[in-house]
């Protein structure tokens, strides 16, 4: 079995890296150039970078900024936000990106899945949804454009439909938990691996390295995404960009074992 992949997660606006809670206040607390290089240095598994204006705006991504990114990173980046056609993908792909996560346009247009697997591969596209509970606490409802807009669409639903239109896998992330530093929506991420069989990646809510281990775990996630955790250090929360030691991914991930 192969050990589970454990993925920074980047937050890109105006141009900087920032980290938001809750997907409200972004705090600035960072070069991107400079960022991809430390993470070079701790030898990461892969980078889940998301640009937060690009929909928002309803504008392409930042193609320059994305290749200046790429072209410094020693390890996979998979790149989202604002993406909504294949002609996107392709330059993207273009520029160096391996994976590209696509969010707000698969809800406005699932087909656009289907279209992109078959043009570059189900390896290659990942689907994030963004979710939040429902006032009854029943359901997840899938929303958008940095969870100002709820689809009150259910994300056990549209898991299943994005695994039968082809994408490679599925990123979760429970907004009520992001940038909190309280652990993964287990319950969430459990569902969502229990109804599809291609590998989830959990998002939102690390704060410390077995929360890596419990998603995991008892979730049952192929990776485990964080932003918080790589970023700050102590209560205080002081930017220190970290990453945990091979050695230490691997006990974490044999005691799961």
């Amino acid at each position: 079995m192969l050990q589970p992949r454990v993925i920074p997660c980047l937050l890109l606006h105006n141009g900087g890296l920032v980290k938001t809670v809750k997907f409200k206040k972004p705090c600035y607390v960072g070069d991107p150039i400079n960022t991809v290089k430390i993470f070079n240095e701790k030898e990461v598994d892969e980078l889940m970078i998301f640009d937060i204006d690009a929909t928002i705006e309803q504008r392409d991504p930042f193609y320059g900024q994305i290749e200046d990114i790429v072209s410094e990173a020693f390890f996979p980046v998979c790149y989202g936000g604002g993406v909504k056609s294949v002609e996107q993908m392709h330059r993207l792909f273009t520029l160096g990106v391996e994976k590209i996560s696509i969010s707000s346009a698969v809800v406005e247009n699932p087909m656009l899945i289907e279209e992109a697997a078959k043009e570059f591969g189900s390896q290659s596209i990942v689907v994030t949804l963004d979710v939040k509970k429902t006032l009854l606490g029943i359901r997840y409802n899938i929303v958008t454009y940095n969870a100002t807009r709820d689809t009150g669409q259910n994300v056990l639903e549209m898991a299943k439909r994005i695994e039968k239109l082809g994408a490679g896998e599925i990123s979760i992330n429970n907004v009520d938990h992001d940038g909190c530093m309280q652990g993964y929506d287990i319950n969430l991420i459990k569902q969502i691996t229990n109804a599809v069989k291609i590998p989830v990646i959990a998002l939102g809510g690390a704060g410390t390295i077995n929360d890596l281990q419990d998603v995991v775990k008892k979730g049952g996630a192929s990776a485990a995404s964080a932003g918080s955790l790589f970023i700050f250090h102590g209560k205080y929360r002081a930017v220190l960009i970290n990453y945990p030691t091979r050695e230490e991914l691997n006990k974490l991930f044999q005691e799961d074992q």
